[in-house]
């Protein structure tokens, strides 16, 4: 039986993480999984390398946790280069309407004109899967997007 080739977005920069399966840009399946991303990565791949054939990865090179994003960043990349899975980034804000995103502490990240800023005490916006990947931003800049706070 022939596997269906798909898309996989991936977002990992929060807990739950969301993984979401593409067929001609259109969500066709959603996986939520809670847990550590070294744990939870890998098996969730291995699942769809089984029963899909996965073109390309979209994944939340940032911001957020930078754990997350180091290890999804080293393990799609290892994939592309072991597998030939074509490997995007993407910003968070994508993924949740532009709404703050949690970083260390009392702190979020936000972006206000195309500048990413740390902001204290706001209410983090919540993660989706989008119905279709037509109107998401995503591109082969694939390097983690790190916003660190000013010492």
């Amino acid at each position: 039986m022939q596997k269906s080739s798909v898309d996989l977005v991936a977002i990992t920069i929060s807990s739950p993480a969301l993984f979401g399966i593409y067929k001609n840009n259109q969500l066709i399946e959603e996986i939520k999984k809670k847990g550590k991303t070294s744990d939870i990565l890998p098996v969730v791949f291995e699942e769809l390398l089984n029963k899909y054939d996965i073109k390309r990865v979209i994944y939340t090179k940032g911001p957020g946790s930078y754990m997350a994003i180091k290890l999804s960043y080293i393990f799609f990349k290892t994939m592309e280069i072991a597998k030939g899975i074509k490997l995007y980034g993407a910003e968070g804000f994508e993924f949740n309407q532009n709404r703050p995103i949690k970083a260390a502490g009392a702190s979020f990240f936000v972006k206000n004109n195309g500048i990413i800023t740390l902001k204290k005490d706001l209410k983090a916006g919540e993660f989706f899967l989008p119905k279709n990947l037509k109107d998401i931003n995503f591109n082969e800049d694939t390097s983690p997007l790190y916003i660190l706070s000013p010492v």
